[in-house]
């Protein structure tokens, strides 16, 4: 993305002060703990997401001097690491910088999530604030997010749901949000349906009725991990008619 020479050296030297960083604080219990949380096989340093939170942190004033294109070009040296730490401070980079986000950046946000997300965790951080304050600012985008649902790439998938979870907690885009789980409500891998469950969950926080009787109609067909999802935080009586066969 960035073509001066200057420029492109010093966005490598930030990612290798970010990588080093990383490496000096891993711990050898937390890399070994890590992967208990994942199916698929991660690569990590081993270090807690709230000290990543904290290194990303220290970064945030140094990345304020480039602009938006050179941050982003940074995000993808960091997308294109094994290291899942890597891309959570890619996340948070790209974030600190939503005030200033256009449409186009809707298409590097894309490729970030069809070309890098290899796991539930970098796709929910990613898709979670990024995307999710993206899809606030210009709702167009809703479409494009159930172009996501029907995508052969499993985390595109996810995503479609993962991305409306903030608009969802403030009782946005309710409309949009049974599109999407119409689309995946019959998916057979257990992350897409866990991702449109959990949409569905903070969506019933705002609209209890509408959600419960959206899963009344669809509790025949949807999985039942979806459903459990769906009516976590719903009351006991409506859960217990959600589940009854």
């Amino acid at each position: 993305m960035i073509k001066s020479g200057k420029n492109t050296q010093e966005i490598n030297e930030i990612a290798t002060r970010i990588r080093n960083d990383l490496k000096q604080n891993s711990d050898p219990k937390t890399r070994q703990q890590s992967q208990h949380f994942f199916k698929e096989a991660i690569t990590v340093y081993g270090v807690k997401s709230s000290l990543v939170h904290a290194i990303s942190k220290t970064y945030l004033n140094e990345i304020k001097q480039l602009n938006k294109e050179q941050v982003f070009s940074l995000c993808d040296h960091l997308w294109e690491s094994v290291y899942l730490e890597e891309t959570f401070v890619a996340c948070n980079f790209s974030y600190s910088l939503h005030k200033e986000y256009e449409p186009a950046d809707f298409m590097v946000f894309e490729k970030w999530i069809s070309r890098n997300v290899t796991n539930w965790a970098s796709c929910d951080t990613l898709c979670n604030h990024t995307v999710g304050a993206f899809i606030e600012m210009y709702p167009d985008f809703l479409s494009e997010l159930k172009r996501f649902a029907s995508s052969e790439n499993r985390w595109m998938r996810r995503a479609a749901a993962v991305s409306l979870i903030v608009p969802a907690r403030r009782g946005l885009f309710l409309t949009d949000i049974f599109e999407i789980a119409d689309i995946m409500l019959t998916d057979h891998d257990d992350m897409v349906q866990k991702g449109y469950g959990w949409m569905l969950k903070v969506a019933s926080q705002s609209h209890q009725q509408e959600v419960f009787d959206y899963v009344m109609s669809k509790k025949a067909i949807m999985p039942r991990t979806a459903l459990r999802y769906a009516i976590e935080k719903m009351p006991v009586e409506l859960r217990a008619k959600a589940m009854a066969k």
